[in-house]
């Protein structure tokens, strides 16, 4: 994995785990992107990863689990899994809506994904880590109390 900041991409369908892909390489730079159909494989792929962040593009069913079971199993990995995932959805219904709110998850999208909408919530995500980033660079105090962490 590269020392950017990744996207990762689960879903169990092949052909919107493409499409997504193609979509964020269309316009991503921050990092690589990665995609998976199989919960599994994504998991393990995860968990071999260094501790860090990532963004998470993830389908709310797949198969028979939910795609909340591979955020629970990557948060020792990535502890603001949740917060930096974007939910993809073929119906939001309120279940979904309130999984998401419980969870912190903000972004949500219904299919078929709306190009535009993906990039903004990737860009969202992106967003605050390039503000975050700018604090430590401008503010030495800060950034010692960071490295003394």
């Amino acid at each position: 994995m590269s020392h950017g900041l990744n996207v990762i991409i689960l879903d169990d369908d092949p052909d919107v785990c493409m499409t997504l892909k193609e979509i964020v390489e269309s316009f991503y730079t921050w990092g690589d992107v990665f995609s998976f159909t199989d919960p599994d494989e994504a998991t393990d792929f995860c968990r071999s990863e260094e501790a860090g962040v990532a963004i998470f593009i993830l389908d709310v069913f797949l198969g028979d689990r939910m795609g909340f079971v591979f955020l629970d199993a990557i948060t020792d990995k990535f502890p603001a899994a949740y917060e930096d995932t974007i939910v993809i959805s073929g119906e939001a219904s309120k279940e979904v809506v309130d999984v998401c709110v419980a969870s912190e998850i903000t972004y949500l999208l219904e299919k078929p994904v709306r190009p535009y909408a993906l990039q903004m919530a990737v860009r969202a995500i992106v967003a605050k880590y390039i503000k975050f980033a700018k604090k430590i660079l401008d503010d030495p105090i800060l950034a010692a109390a960071i490295g003394k962490m």
